[in-house]
């Protein structure tokens, strides 16, 4: 009698292993089938956040560190061996900034967009589940918020509660969350109507159990799209409200301000084209990131709409 129990669960750990591998299998053939894009996004952000990660041990230099001769060339054009990207205005390394920025940048980037997530699905969910004065009064609100462009609040409230890192954070996650609302408002809402959501309701089970259980793990797809979509866009607001003074601050390294500061010499390429690459190399960082991640996201939503390719 004392086997028979060991035998079923030792059956039902083999089926649950089983289950992993095909799984595991299932993710490798996907990704196996994955366009060069895919495959060239996904990479870019691997590159990319392993420097945003090791970013201390990778830079040659600290962050805020100041030498002696500013606006040093690099190094294939005459400049000092020892900076390779050359330094900007007051003597900083560039390559240095540029791996701090990344670390900066990409990190406050994906803390704003996990918020917004955060603050924007959690309502949009009750939403959809209480379709009550709660359901018109927050979607009201979202329109109101919605209907004032993002970059000029964000520069007044700004402005207002000054440029720290957390008033940054908040204020645009805040702002960014009202488009997650109303596409969290939008797919829960086809699905609240399901059989088994109003079964689980007749169950007894409480709204966050359902919240968990029944409606997010069915539309997590257009969420986890939408968070690239997001995350691209936070990402460069932050960039933007950076190269207008208002976002990070310095000495904290930033895409956005490196690419402010070495916009003076824009003007100038006409005598020096090499005068444009200290702006050139933050803002390439900047683009190349967003597209690779729009790739991936392209991606993704054509792996989970159902389409196939037949050419």
């Amino acid at each position: 009698m004392t086997e028979e129990p060991q035998s079923y669960s030792a059956a039902g750990e083999v089926g649950q292993v089983r289950l992993r591998r095909s799984y595991g299998e299932r993710v490798w053939i996907a990704l196996k089938k994955a366009p060069i894009s895919a495959w060239f996004g996904m990479i870019v952000i691997a590159i990319y956040a392993f420097v945003a990660i090791f970013g201390p041990f990778l830079a040659p230099y600290g962050e805020a560190e100041v030498f002696a001769k500013a606006d040093e060339p690099w190094t294939m054009f005459g400049g000092n061996p020892a900076h390779f990207f050359g330094t900007d205005q007051i003597g900083r390394d560039v390559l240095t900034r540029l791996i701090y920025g990344a670390r900066n940048t990409i990190g406050i980037a994906l803390v704003t967009t996990l918020l917004s997530f955060l603050i924007g699905g959690t309502l949009g969910l009750v939403a959809a589940i209480n379709r009550s004065w709660l359901d018109q009064f927050l979607s009201r609100g979202v329109d109101v918020l919605m209907s004032i462009p993002s970059l000029i609040f964000a520069l007044m409230l700004l402005s207002i509660f000054g440029s720290s890192i957390p008033s940054l954070v908040m204020i645009i996650a805040v702002l960014d969350s009202t488009r997650v609302f109303r596409l969290t408002r939008s797919v829960a809402a086809n699905v609240v109507v399901m059989d088994y959501v109003e079964a689980a309701r007749l169950r007894g089970e409480g709204i966050g159990w359902v919240m968990r259980k029944e409606i997010l793990p069915n539309i997590m797809p257009p969420l986890v799209a939408e968070f690239g979509l997001r995350f691209s866009f936070v990402f460069l607001t932050i960039a933007s409200l950076s190269f207008l003074g208002l976002g990070i601050q310095p000495p904290t390294a930033d895409w956005g301000s490196m690419v402010r500061d070495g916009s003076r010499f824009i003007q100038f390429v006409a005598y020096d084209w090499t005068l444009a690459l200290p702006s050139l190399l933050p803002a390439g960082a900047v683009a190349l990131l967003t597209v690779a991640v729009n790739f991936v996201v392209d991606w993704f939503l054509h792996k989970t709409s159902g389409l196939r390719d037949d050419h």
